[in-house]
């Protein structure tokens, strides 16, 4: 079961939706995600959410023009973004099994991102086999892009995944670290509990 799972046990949805609604009513900015992505972007990418929860991201960057794909495992999360946008292509699966050929969708996106602490809420053990799903489905010069957190502060479980053990999984994908950000207003990273990266997967 992945530590997701676990701490929500599959039916948060609705709870997870409404936290963010109330924060845009406050005025809040909820598109620092997708904003930071679509400045890597040239027009009309191809984006992959991976972990997409209500489909918060996806939704805005195709919103700004982008050819985008949803994917979770959290059938109350995926309820929600079909609701929202009911056009956009959603599938559940588990990130560790991912084939978008199973799934039909061509494995060449410009993009995918990781946002909302995915990673480190995966199934203990499976972290560098989603790395490995995720890099081929890049096209050749991609990017992979993951916000997560890395110490308590950060994250609604205990820390299990480090820096350096993602930039080894990376490497093993055959990703390179392109840089590094503290927040996904692209300040700039210094060793604090909270790191967005983007690699570029080798030619």
């Amino acid at each position: 079961m992945s530590r997701w799972q676990d701490l929500t046990g599959g039916t948060s949805g609705g709870e997870y939706a409404a936290r963010f609604e109330a924060l845009a009513r406050d005025g809040k900015d909820v598109h620092g995600e997708a904003a930071f992505c679509a400045a890597l972007l040239p027009a009309g990418a191809r984006v992959l959410d991976a972990g997409c929860g209500t489909g918060r991201v996806m939704i805005r960057l195709a919103e700004l023009g982008h050819d985008c794909v949803g994917i979770d495992l959290d059938a109350s999360m995926l309820d929600v973004a079909r609701a929202r946008a009911p056009r956009l292509p959603w599938f559940r699966t588990d990130l560790a099994e991912f084939d978008p050929a199973a799934l039909g969708v061509a494995a060449d996106f410009d993009l995918v991102v990781a946002a909302g602490n995915v990673l480190p809420l995966l199934t203990p053990g499976t972290e560098s086999t989603v790395v490995e799903r995720l890099a081929a489905a890049l096209r050749p010069g991609g990017l992979l892009v993951a916000g997560f957190g890395l110490d308590a502060a950060h994250l609604p479980v205990p820390p299990a995944f480090t820096l350096p053990e993602y930039d080894a999984c990376c490497a093993a994908a055959g990703l390179d670290l392109v840089d590094r950000f503290a927040t996904w207003e692209a300040a700039p990273y210094d060793g604090g509990g909270y790191a967005v990266s983007v690699h570029r997967r080798r030619p």
